[in-house]
């Protein structure tokens, strides 16, 4: 793992398991997603874009078997999925958007049930102007959710029915590849959120793409 962004998420926990230094957590939190960030754009800049479809590690288990293209997909639409729907109950960046139209996406889900070249035809049929549009939409969103939470929130489940709720979305694909996020994010309390999805889900992801783009340009 990156050094920086290992050390960054390591303190972040450590800053957010206490009352007095929460706040700080939170800054380190949006400091880590910014750097993040900035790899991720430098990949619109200094890629083609068949680069972002390329999937030199079709055959491996990890997060490096997929797209790059899939892969900040996937990383937002979890983000959007459990930041509006998950914690806050509200709709999604995705559908007040219209998002499915503009990226020109078959699909709403987080694409966990997409296997080797279905990953690399998915890849194709993206607008990515308009997939960086909704990247920077919901990590605006959850930023601003990040800041106005409190420290006591941390603790607070999920509600039973919110469940119900999600799977109505059709969001997640039913198969054994994606229902299993259902559970996962609704039995976690709102710290146990920002440690993964909002967190480390896009550290390793952003280093997969990164070792991606090596194999591609090697």
């Amino acid at each position: 793992m990156n050094r920086e962004w290992s050390e960054l998420n390591k303190a972040m926990q450590a800053q957010i398991k206490k009352k007095d230094t929460y706040k700080t957590g939170i800054d380190t939190l949006l400091s880590l997603r910014s750097r993040l960030m900035q790899t991720l754009v430098s990949f619109k800049e200094e890629l083609c874009r068949e680069d972002f479809n390329a999937i030199p590690f079709i055959n491996a288990d990890g997060y490096h078997s997929k797209t790059i293209a899939y892969s900040i997909w996937h990383v937002f639409r979890i983000e959007d999925i459990v930041a509006h729907t998950v914690i806050k109950g509200e709709e999604q960046v995705f559908f007040a958007g219209n998002y499915k139209e503009r990226i020109h996406s078959p699909i709403i889900t987080t694409g966990n049930e997409l296997v080797k070249q279905q990953i690399a035809d998915f890849s194709k049929q993206l607008n990515l102007e308009e997939l960086y549009s909704y990247v920077f939409e919901v990590c605006e969103s959850t930023g601003k959710m990040l800041e106005r939470l409190s420290y006591d929130e941390l603790k607070r489940k999920i509600p039973e029915e919110r469940k119900g709720y999600l799977k109505s979305l059709n969001v997640v694909n039913d198969s054994e590849k994606a229902i299993w996020l259902i559970d996962y994010w609704c039995n976690k309390d709102i710290r146990g959120l920002i440690q993964m999805p909002f967190s480390r889900h896009w550290i390793m992801h952003t280093e997969a793409c990164l070792r991606i783009k090596s194999k591609i340009h090697s």
